[in-house]
């Protein structure tokens, strides 16, 4: 295939994948609608019941063996639809490293890293979709992927070129998925502990979506697993891949880049964030707030330092105003 073909082969695949996303987060919002006037407790009686218990049938006339087969079909529908559509998404990425001449990888701007980062995230949360229970974290993670994915096709799009001269290193790799993974480890984390604190206003309700998020403690868990998963790797990042990529291109390990100075004050919250848990006892609603500080801090580093500075020696991660002339920063 020409380099013109996998470029065209990758936007159509961003395109497709995006309208799976879409079809999927669909799916999910039937699923958790038609669960919404369906008390907890009448669906768990039934879940008894079906299983061989004594439990008394429920006597709510919208919980039918066929509803609930119905609910269950549109659940594992949403869920392989997510499959296809994160199949379709590294299709994408892959076409646009094999569309460069020569081939590199696919983050050389900031519509391929916005790519990456949306990949990762819908990664992970299918990784972690079994062991952590996260069905009730679909309709969020997949609302937000396709969010990104608008942002990044409409505004931040750009043709394929090559790496400029300061990107042109094996640092590229090591330093940006470290930072990318752990990006979407806490993207997740964030959102646990942002539906933490919707369910803390309300956690007497019987109905609805809110009412069928884990138990307090459990989101509360949840979140720290994920954010202590993507701690040590930012701390790689950030702190040690970061720095020697820095002295390689720049020969200087710190230079009070406004991209650095983020990135060190996203490590400071999340360490303050998991020291005051161990320490402190921090749990529950303080710990949650820490942690989308921690958030904002994070996604205001990867995309918004781009829109608010013009000192950043990272400005290759810019979008792009004019043509991209390899090899200028």
């Amino acid at each position: 295939m020409t380099d013109a073909a996998w470029e065209q082969l990758s936007d159509q695949a961003v395109a497709m994948c995006g309208l799976v996303y879409f079809l999927a987060l669909l799916a999910h919002l039937v699923e958790w609608s038609m669960l919404r006037k369906v008390p907890v407790e009448i669906a768990v009686r039934e879940s008894v019941t079906a299983g061989g218990g004594s439990a008394e049938p429920p006597t709510a006339a919208s919980v039918t063996p066929e509803r609930t087969a119905k609910i269950a079909m549109f659940g594992r529908l949403g869920v392989l639809l997510t499959i296809i559509a994160v199949g379709l998404h590294f299709v994408a990425l892959l076409g646009r490293g094999m569309a460069a001449d020569p081939n590199r990888v696919p983050w050389g701007n900031m519509y391929e890293f916005t790519m990456a980062g949306a990949f990762v995230v819908a990664f992970l949360y299918l990784a972690m979709y079994r062991r952590l229970q996260l069905s009730w974290l679909s309709p969020l993670v997949l609302g937000f992927v396709v969010a990104v994915l608008m942002i990044d096709v409409i505004w931040l799009h750009e043709r394929v070129a090559p790496l400029t001269e300061a990107l042109s290193s094996y640092w590229l790799v090591i330093h940006v998925v470290s930072a990318v993974i752990a990006t979407g480890a806490f993207t997740l984390g964030g959102m646990t502990s942002a539906l933490y604190l919707i369910k803390a206003r309300r956690p007497d309700r019987t109905t609805g979506y809110i009412a069928r998020l884990p138990e307090l403690r459990d989101l509360d868990r949840i979140s720290y697993r994920l954010h202590a998963f993507g701690f040590p790797i930012w701390t790689f990042a950030a702190l040690i891949t970061g720095p020697i990529w820095a002295h390689e291109a720049w020969s200087s390990y710190w230079n009070w880049d406004p991209k650095e100075v983020w990135a060190f004050i996203t490590w400071v919250v999340y360490a303050a964030y998991l020291h005051a848990r161990s320490t402190a006892g921090w749990k529950g609603r303080n710990a949650a707030i820490l942690a989308l500080v921690g958030l904002a801090t994070l996604w205001f580093n990867f995309i918004g330092i781009n829109y608010f500075s013009t000192t950043s020696q990272h400005s290759y991660a810019a979008p792009a105003v004019a043509p991209v002339v390899p090899g200028r920063l």
